[in-house]
């Protein structure tokens, strides 16, 4: 079975133009150039490197939607979080609805740390009810360190299976790549973890992590590790070492801290947003299980704002064993009950 989606060209040739726009970037600008604060309202922190592709973005979706019914693009940076292409057709009217990162992993890329991606998802359009569990199809593709010559390409459309390509930036040479999610049944000597990028209450989320990898494996023994952890700051990054066997298991708790974070006079930080998770399609085609930390779909609005929690599965034996300690371990600290994007995360 193939990809047949009508969007799958335009897509996927919008995002090896904006790879390579952002690349050149890097290139030609240095690191406190990228860095540079554009915006810092109310949304995330916008900087220089994130404001690269924006006009690339909109032009380009602008003269592939005429032919495709009309879209209503969903990204941050356009005023009101979203878009009605081709200028002046009503959001009503429009077949699509696309909600897009250009860059997820901006402060990675911009310090030649880790690769950042760029992230697509594409929904029939439902109106302003149109969810993450809406979205049929979905392109994910690297955008690699300066100092590496391979990229990696992703897609899937609901059904369908997912795809992917390695593409050598040297010569041109594509090969196919095939991704294969652990198929381990529980996490020893593996990668799992919980998100913990930022200040404010990583100590919460440290003895979330603690309490559940010891109730599945016990103390650790003496002089040795039980599992492993790589904090990866990108949502999509975090997908794809799920996608490609790297990791085990992941869970980003970062809006269940809200109550623990007030009280201690802190407000809620950057949390995850439906535009970072947007091709979660893809992993969930190969079998990952992707859901909400109490057991859900993550059917979040396709919104610029929301807070998104989720957890990530390699497979369905681990999603068995770890979910229910997991919630188990919400529960006792008073985390399963916040309230995040209108549902219970």
């Amino acid at each position: 079975m193939t990809v047949t989606h009508p969007l799958l060209v335009p897509i996927r040739e919008l995002h090896r133009k904006l790879r390579s726009l952002v690349l050149a970037a890097c290139r030609e600008r240095t690191t406190e150039e990228l860095a540079a604060v554009a915006d810092d309202g109310d949304g995330d922190t916008i900087f220089a490197i994130d404001k690269i592709g924006e006009e690339l973005l909109v032009r380009e979706l602008a003269e592939t939607a005429g032919a495709h019914g009309g879209i209503v693009l969903v990204a941050e940076g356009i005023s009101g979080g979203k878009l009605s292409l081709p200028l002046g057709q009503s959001a009503a009217s429009c077949r699509y609805r696309i909600i897009v990162d250009p860059i997820d992993g901006t402060r990675g890329l911009m310090y030649q740390k880790r690769p950042a991606w760029i992230l697509t998802g594409v929904a029939p359009n439902l109106g302003d009810a149109t969810s993450l569990s809406d979205i049929e199809f979905s392109v994910q593709t690297e955008i690699p360190l300066i100092k590496q010559n391979l990229s990696d390409e992703l897609w899937a459309e609901r059904g369908k299976g997912a795809f992917a390509e390695r593409l050598n930036l040297s010569t041109g040479e594509r090969t196919a790549l095939a991704m294969r999610p652990s198929r381990a049944n529980g996490i020893e000597q593996g990668y799992a973890m919980i998100a913990r990028f930022f200040p404010g209450a990583r100590d919460e989320l440290a003895a979330v992590d603690d309490a559940i990898v010891h109730r599945l494996l016990g103390p650790s023994p003496q002089g040795k590790a039980h599992c492993f952890e790589d904090q990866y700051p990108s949502t999509g990054g975090q997908l794809y070492e799920l996608m490609v066997g790297h990791d085990r298991f992941v869970a980003d708790l970062r809006p269940l801290l809200s109550n623990v974070l007030r009280s201690r006079g802190l407000p809620l930080g950057l949390c995850c947003h439906p535009y970072d998770i947007c091709t979660a399609l893809i992993a969930e085609e190969l079998g990952v299980i992707v859901r909400n930390p109490m057991g859900g779909p993550i059917s979040y609005t396709l919104d610029v704002e929301l807070d998104v929690s989720w957890a990530g599965y390699a497979n369905a034996q681990l999603a068995r064993r770890i979910e229910p300690i997991m919630q188990e371990v919400l529960l006792e600290r008073g985390l399963a009950e916040v309230q995040t994007g209108g549902q219970l995360a």
